[in-house]
């Protein structure tokens, strides 16, 4: 995560959401409109802010086909609803199962005045059609 200054202005486009709303650890967003939507989602860590397309190295999917469960129960990590595979949260390794030793793919943010949004030269259409 880099946190901006707070001077200048925001580009509202490049908003993910607030930092307040990711109380409860991760959640999913979709950003764009037309063919191709950047599907991700954002997990905190303390301070931190690190964002995922929301698509699974192994089979290609949302990880959260169970609707906003990203993260295993006790929220150490990143959960694939569908076959179980396991991530880290600041990392994105997976850890354990079918597409262990690959990673999710990273979407770089920043936070800027109590938003989430993605970092200076993230190309949205570019990772959208990546991610489909």
């Amino acid at each position: 995560m880099t946190e901006a200054p707070d001077a200048g202005v925001i580009d509202v486009e490049r908003v993910v959401c607030r930092l307040s709303e990711l109380e409860r650890g991760a959640r999913g967003f979709t950003l764009g409109c037309g063919e191709w939507p950047l599907r991700m989602f954002v997990v905190r860590a303390g301070d931190a802010v690190h964002g995922y397309l929301n698509r699974c190295p192994h089979a290609g999917h949302r990880l959260d086909l169970l609707p906003e469960r990203f993260l295993t129960a006790d929220g150490t990590l990143i959960l694939c609803s569908s076959h179980g595979a396991l991530f880290e949260r600041t990392t994105g390794y997976c850890v354990a199962g079918p597409c262990a030793g690959r990673s999710l793919t990273p979407v770089a943010l920043q936070v800027r005045c109590g938003l989430v949004m993605l970092a200076d030269g993230v190309e949205l259409e570019a990772l959208a059609a990546a991610a489909s």
